[in-house]
């Protein structure tokens, strides 16, 4: 099957006659994923707590898109957005631990078609598993070569979060263990992988995979940071819930200034290897986490600590520092973006935006806003849990979600940036709620997304429910 896709990506490319830059230019690209951070959570983006001195940095070096959106917010599906430059109903993935097909043309299937060298390095999670194989067996076996969807290093695991006795598979299916906390041990790695490769473009994912929960196991040094610190919640956690959030939100942070140590080690390695220029270095989430937000947990959900990630992107050689972009950016608009930047050609699969030219200030994107949905509510936020489906649109300044039984939430963000009054169906706010239910309709229709019950799309992609999730849809149309 991945000689079908290679022979299609090659008559593709040399269909397409886009200026190609020379070997020698062609920009490196270092992509950072963590899991789980909220893009509340930053010193640059005004949160006075938590310590990210490396990221704070960065940020006033880069461009910054503050409304950058998880469209579906949790692992697998926003992963397999990113690697597909797809929707999670076109690419399959929308319930975590189910298998993105081989047959899709990755990101690094077209840069590796561009004369690149490929590596990933952390968490996967779209591997998934086979009918009648249970989640744990499948997030603890090898990932095959012919599902690495064009990576060619390989130090992976599909997915753990035992961050201080982390195993990952190498290229040959070996099991290894990273040395301490893995996040800093993968830094080392990534490092020592960039070093051998600077003298040929490269394409690195370094997938961490805290901040996501157990949320005090990060390094003492860090947990000493926040130990004795009076923590502000934010406003829309309820009183109940504050010792849990507060308790929670001390190991989160341990966890964010961990990884700023390991972003700002990797600034440090790139530019002493002087390839900082020509290198597109990308740090960015999956999603989000509620942490008591709203009396919730976790993520899924359609809310702001769930949906808004960090996005922030450097490239000195084309963009300018310190420049924050408001447009609605989203998972499916990273890889053609990415090769947009990188000059390359981007596959006719692809249903995101390249918004290269935003970036570069030669032309404004036309978006109305950001898909954010749920097709499926599963284990964390399953139907028993008070899950159900949606699809909503988020804006500049407005999100506006409904579920299968009509509108459901309405928020101003800007004047209600913590979504503490629901406005839909009020009267007067008609007219708005007509505009935005109108421009989610049109990205649905786009989508081919007819807003089907969840058990509807199991069945359609032929997926095994986990036993806890599956009770029927409590919703009807």
């Amino acid at each position: 099957m991945k000689i079908i896709v290679y022979a299609i990506l090659a008559a593709f490319f040399i269909s397409c006659s886009p200026k190609k830059p020379s070997k020698k230019s062609k920009p490196n690209i270092v992509f950072v994923l963590t899991d789980q951070w909220r893009a509340q959570d930053l010193g640059f983006a005004g949160n006075p707590q938590v310590k990210t001195p490396a990221l704070d940095k960065l940020a006033s070096e880069s461009v910054v898109f503050t409304n950058a959106i998880s469209n579906i917010p949790v692992c697998g599906p926003a992963r397999a957005s990113l690697i597909t430059g797809k929707y999670p109903l076109s690419h399959g993935v929308f319930y975590n631990d189910k298998p993105l097909k081989t047959e899709e043309i990755s990101i690094a299937e077209v840069y590796k078609a561009n004369g690149y060298e490929t590596g990933y390095i952390g968490k996967w999670h779209i591997n998934g598993h086979e009918h009648g194989e249970s989640n744990k067996e499948g997030r603890n076996n090898p990932i095959p070569a012919s599902r690495r969807q064009g990576f060619d290093y390989w130090k992976v695991h599909e997915c753990t979060h035992n961050y201080n006795n982390s195993i990952y598979f190498d290229e040959n299916n070996g099991k290894h263990k990273w040395e301490g906390y893995d996040a800093i041990a993968q830094t080392k790695d990534a490092i020592n992988y960039m070093k051998s490769h600077k003298e040929n473009p490269f394409v690195l994912f370094l997938s961490f995979g805290p901040p996501h929960a157990p949320y005090n196991s990060a390094p003492q040094r860090f947990k000493d940071m926040y130990a004795h610190m009076d923590i502000k919640l934010r406003p829309n956690v309820p009183q109940e819930k504050e010792k849990q959030a507060s308790d929670a939100i001390r190991g989160y942070y341990a966890h964010m200034s961990a990884l700023d140590y390991c972003v700002d080690e990797l600034q440090k390695a790139i530019k002493l290897m002087n390839i900082d220029e020509n290198t597109i270095f990308v740090f960015t989430s999956d999603h989000g986490d509620m942490i008591y937000s709203h009396a919730q947990t976790k993520k899924q959900k359609p809310w702001e600590e769930s949906i808004c990630v960090p996005f922030i992107i450097k490239y000195p050689a084309k963009l300018k520092s310190g420049k924050k972009l408001t447009k609605v950016f989203s998972y499916p608009d990273i890889m053609p973006t990415l090769l947009g930047l990188s000059e390359l050609a981007i596959p006719e699969s692809v249903e995101g935006i390249d918004y290269t030219p935003q970036l570069l200030g030669t032309a404004e994107v036309d978006v109305d806003g950001a898909l954010i949905t749920c097709p499926v509510p599963f284990h964390q936020w399953n139907y028993k849990k008070g899950g159900r489906e949606y699809r909503g649109i988020r804006t500049e300044e407005y999100t506006y979600a409904k579920d299968l039984n009509g509108p459901w939430l309405l928020y101003n963000n800007i004047e209600d940036p913590y979504q503490l009054t629901n406005l839909v169906n009020l009267p007067e706010y008609k007219n708005l709620q007509l505009d935005l239910d109108k421009k989610l309709q049109k990205i649905l229709t786009k989508n081919n997304d007819a807003f089907l019950t969840g058990p509807e799309y199991m069945k359609a992609w032929n997926y095994d429910w986990d036993n806890k999730d599956y009770l029927g849809s409590p919703q009807t149309k």
